[in-house]
């Protein structure tokens, strides 16, 4: 268990302190001082090492087997002994312009908070280290925890949703870029294919509103009031962490509505392009088509052809290829054909 458990510890007045190693004792020690609270935080535990947690926390066997299998969607659900949560963290990849998620799931009861972490990406840690730094937001008990946890993921929506408004704006150029030869690369861009960028970067959109549009229905409740193991006092925090979710699942919507805007357009550039080509194509191919036509007329094996035995006639053969070929040229060049 040493090292499913990441940290643990329990917290008297918005301080931590040293408590027993054993769980049981712990949490017994927290609940007789009645203004103190555990805190346990797990690394993808195995059933084996949660059965161990669960048991001395009394969790319910639905929740224990959502924290266990992970991919989970974010949500609340209430149980007669504890407050289960899962949340969905995001990281930017800024090397690679790639969004990835983990799983957050946090079980709040009775003097206790556990958080169970799967992935990269879950702010705990930090959160942790600012609570301990703030006593009396700490203080409040598990309530202070599950708000911190909550508003710090939000937070970093922010902050992944900027990011992809940046990668946004540079893709929209690169669409738009006079550097975009016929085939749909931009040149810079190591050979990629517009269409399969802008697909890369819906998909990080996707996985961004997996995580944040989820969240929105959990946040909602704890914001208003019958949720157990939830202060009433900390309503209001719940209500700004809700407001920056709102903010970032329009702005997801926003990115999402862009991104397809961008497809759409490169797209129809593409067409456009794609019919200059057969203009040009079908331009070139006429001008070949009148010096052949005419040599072929004169080229027939007949005895009784028209001037066959002019000492100007093959000049003037040539003379009328060269002029009808460069009226079509000047014709098509005046009318945007090449």
């Amino acid at each position: 268990m040493d090292g499913v458990i990441v940290d643990r510890a329990i917290y008297r007045d918005g301080r931590r302190t040293d408590g027993p190693a054993d769980l049981s004792d712990a949490l017994a020690e927290a609940r007789a001082e009645g203004d103190a609270f555990l805190w346990v935080g797990l690394y993808e535990p195995t059933e084996q090492e949660f059965d161990l947690v669960s048991s001395e926390f009394n969790m319910h066997p639905l929740a224990v087997e959502d924290a266990l299998k992970a991919h989970q969607r974010p949500k609340l659900e209430i149980y007669d002994d504890s407050l289960f949560m899962v949340l969905k963290p995001v990281v930017y990849d800024s090397e690679h312009d790639t969004v990835s998620s983990g799983e957050l799931m946090v079980f709040v009861g009775d003097s206790f908070v556990v958080t169970v972490r799967h992935g990269e990406g879950a702010p705990l840690h930090a959160v942790r280290m600012r609570l301990e730094s703030e006593p009396k937001v700490l203080k409040h008990g598990p309530t202070a925890v599950l708000y911190a946890v909550s508003d710090a993921v939000v937070d970093h929506y922010v902050d992944v949703g900027s990011e992809l408004q940046v990668d946004l704006e540079e893709l929209e150029a690169q669409v738009f870029s006079p550097n975009e030869d016929g085939s749909g690369r931009s040149r810079g861009t190591g050979g990629q294919p517009t269409a399969e960028r802008i697909y890369t970067f819906k998909r990080q959109v996707l996985e961004f509103r997996r995580a944040a549009g989820p969240l929105a229905e959990p946040i909602s409740r704890l914001t208003r009031a019958g949720v157990p193991f939830v202060r009433e006092k900390s309503h209001p925090f719940f209500r700004d962490v809700d407001d920056h979710l709102t903010r970032v699942n329009e702005q997801v919507d926003g990115l999402d509505r862009l991104v397809s805007d961008i497809l759409y357009a490169h797209l129809a550039q593409m067409g456009v392009r794609q019919n200059d080509d057969m203009r040009k194509i079908s331009a070139w191919a006429a001008m070949a088509a009148v010096p052949t036509l005419l040599a072929g007329i004169w080229g027939m094996n007949f005895q009784h052809m028209p001037e066959l035995s002019q000492v100007w006639g093959y000049p003037a053969a040539l003379s009328v290829m060269v002029g009808a070929v460069t009226f079509l040229h000047r014709l098509f060049k005046r009318n945007g054909w090449l």
